[in-house]
């Protein structure tokens, strides 16, 4: 018997196939084959249709059915992961009344901004955990100000994965986890923030029904088999957004566990039982896969825009063939890469700089003794430097990390920067080789309450290495020193 998990990013659809009795990895596939377009109608915004992700979801389902030849009957549960924040209106046909306005949109970051003042920062952060910033209740506000011919139609809002659960059984549901990170959930009163639709003139019947992240969400039905070749009656067993999924994947539920990631942007994503938020500005607080209103589990996320895209610019501007090349141009350099320093924040404003868009900087380069091999070196160690600004911040925040989990990505994958995070936040690294896809198929069995036994699955068929912190500190140190004051100086010319 097997279990499908697929991951709904803004760049393509991953789709996995899992052994449901061992959760080995079958097979995973990638659709489309070339990264999805958004659409960008002016600058800061960013939409894409919901029913390109489901045409590429069926698309993918359909390979996995056929290039491993088994019956889709065979297939016990799908696990479901797609990208925060998104924003999915339909009609009461079910149909999308406008495409979706995703995560890296930001035209209503000051209907957000609007709604934190007048509603105060203190009465936020208590009951919401953040501010509502950019987050899919104020770009639901801004459909209601600025579309109100469509808004007039709307009979539900969904998040993108629960439009995929409702193409494949026609029920509009949503979990707990996902309206939190719409910021439509009150942590302290346990229930929908009635007070916070009220302000926004949000009608709470548009709210979808709410079922378990772990539980039966519905079953495929007739149309949704036909379409996507699964099974009529084939059960939806877990959804979650990207980030709370990726900590799933890692095997990271617990109070001090923390999971990072380093793809296009980074995130540290650490759990807490605490309510208490300092930070609500510069860092992100969500209910975790494994919440519920008896047993707190947040996950604090602090992000980095500007991680990997850094090294990927650098590796097409350098004109270097592989970041295998860079990492080995970066191995020939010192800790602090000769004085090179790199602030790697050019992906728009960053959170964990409250908000403020500060760009990339390269600084103190010579031009008689510096090579590509130091921007290499310089640019790991940078983007190395804004996870551990990252950590200093959740740890203000009350975070105390004891273990720290990320995938076998490409940042990951270089001794330079896992050490030098490794080093820097007194952790080991454990890294595991998993996508999110492999993790929402895998998370399928967790409706029947057994974490210990898919913690050991993980470490049965994922565990790669581990990276160990530096027996000497003092340089390490020394040039995080250097780029942190580099840093304030920056943020202070901005202010």
């Amino acid at each position: 018997m097997y279990s499908i998990g697929y991951d709904i990013g803004s760049s393509s659809i991953k789709a996995a196939l899992i052994e449901t009795a061992t959760g080995k990895n079958i097979s995973v596939v990638n659709e489309p084959t070339v990264e999805m377009g958004m659409i960008a109608l002016q600058n800061g915004w960013a939409e894409q249709h919901p029913d390109d992700w489901w045409g590429h979801v069926c698309t993918a389902t359909k390979r996995l059915i056929n290039e491993n030849g088994i019956d889709p009957s065979d297939i016990t549960g799908i696990g479901i992961s797609y990208q925060m924040h998104g924003l999915v209106v339909v009609d009461e046909d079910g149909l999308p009344l406008r495409n979706s306005i995703i995560w890296c949109d930001s035209r209503a970051v000051a209907i957000g901004q609007k709604a934190f003042d007048d509603l105060g920062n203190e009465k936020c952060s208590e009951h919401l955990l953040n501010s509502p910033a950019n987050f899919t209740a104020s770009k639901l506000r801004w459909v209601q100000e600025n579309e109100p011919e469509i808004y007039s139609k709307i009979h539900k809002f969904m998040l993108p994965g629960d439009y995929i659960a409702y193409k494949l059984s026609g029920d509009i549901r949503s979990t707990i986890s996902g309206l939190s990170e719409g910021i439509f959930w009150d942590f302290k009163d346990k229930g929908i923030a009635d007070w916070f639709l009220e302000y926004y003139g949000i009608d709470q019947k548009l709210v979808p029904q709410l079922v378990g992240t772990f539980a039966e969400q519905g079953r495929v039905s007739e149309d949704g088999a036909s379409e996507s070749g699964l099974a009529v009656g084939t059960p939806i067993l877990y959804r979650a957004g990207d980030q709370p999924n990726n900590a799933l994947s890692l095997n990271v539920f617990n109070p001090g566990e923390v999971a990072a990631t380093g793809g296009t942007s980074g995130v540290m994503y650490a759990i807490t039982d605490s309510l208490s938020v300092k930070e609500s500005a510069r860092v992100n607080n969500f209910a975790h896969v494994n919440y519920t209103t008896e047993n707190t589990r947040i996950g604090k996320m602090a992000c980095i825009n500007g991680a990997g895209i850094m090294y990927r610019w650098l590796m097409n501007n350098l004109k270097v063939s592989s970041y295998d090349e860079m990492n080995e141009l970066a191995a020939g350099v010192p800790v602090g890469s000769d004085g090179v320093t790199i602030h790697p924040f050019g992906n728009g404003a960053e959170r964990v700089l409250n908000n403020r868009t500060l760009g990339t900087r390269m600084a103190n380069i010579n031009l008689n003794n510096h090579t590509k091999a130091h921007l290499c070196r310089a640019a790991l160690e940078g983007i190395a430097f804004s996870f551990v600004y990252g950590m200093e911040i959740m740890k203000s925040d009350g975070i105390d990390p004891q273990a720290v989990r990320a995938g076998n990505d490409n940042l990951f994958r270089s001794d330079i920067f896992s050490n030098t995070i490794s080093t820097l936040i007194g952790q080991e690294i454990e890294i595991y080789n998993t996508t999110g896809a492999i993790g929402a198929a895998r998370a399928c069995e967790l409706h029947k309450g057994d974490f210990e036994t898919y913690g050991k699955r993980i470490i049965d068929n994922d565990f790669v290495m581990k990276f160990k912190p530096s027996a000497d500190k003092k340089p390490y140190e020394t040039a995080y020193g250097k780029w942190k004051d580099e840093l304030r100086t920056l943020l202070e010319k901005l202010d």
